[in-house]
């Protein structure tokens, strides 16, 4: 059996022909709202785009853009919950004290990537750091609430507090 094609553009104008209306029809599904569906639609064949060097054409195309279109369906389901958040918390301040939109959106693009970076790290290292950032516990009652000597939770927290600097 020969190796598979490089995605070429000529390679992507024909898997962008033949799977677009069914990958826009899925996400719709999925989404329930047909304008987030062409646009993640869109999405998906923009990162194929992007990602195309030194990526092969599967023999199943439409699982590899389905695993494309899977991402970024992700993505979007964690911004519309971050953004649903931040309204609730800005829904009991009164109009002056209201963030601009502008402002809005970069505090929702600021927390969305706060998530992410935050779900990358491991379950327990998420999980003591927020109790000391959110909470307010010290390295004590952490350890103490979490079962752990304090010089682990240091560890923890340290190990959260580096990856929140390297984001940054």
């Amino acid at each position: 059996m020969p190796a598979p094609d490089p995605l070429t553009l000529p390679v992507i104008e024909t898997l962008y022909r033949r799977h677009h209306g069914w990958l826009q029809g899925w996400l719709c599904r999925k989404l329930g709202d047909a304008g987030d569906a062409a646009d993640l639609a869109q999405d998906t064949f923009v990162r194929l785009i992007a990602g195309r060097q030194g990526v092969e054409l599967r023999e199943e195309p439409r699982a590899f853009i389905t695993h494309i279109a899977k991402g970024l369906l992700i993505d979007h389901w964690r911004r519309r919950a971050v953004q649903q958040a931040y309204l609730e918390a800005i829904a009991h301040l009164p109009e002056p004290q209201v963030p601009s939109p502008e402002t809005g959106l970069i505090i929702v693009q600021t927390l969305v990537q706060i998530d992410a970076m935050l779900d990358r790290l491991p379950r327990l290292t998420r999980e003591m750091f927020l109790l000391a950032q959110l909470d307010g516990l010290t390295l004590a009652e952490i350890a103490e609430r979490c079962g752990k000597p304090v010089i682990t939770v240091r560890r923890h927290v340290h190990k959260a507090l580096v990856t929140c600097m390297a984001a940054a």
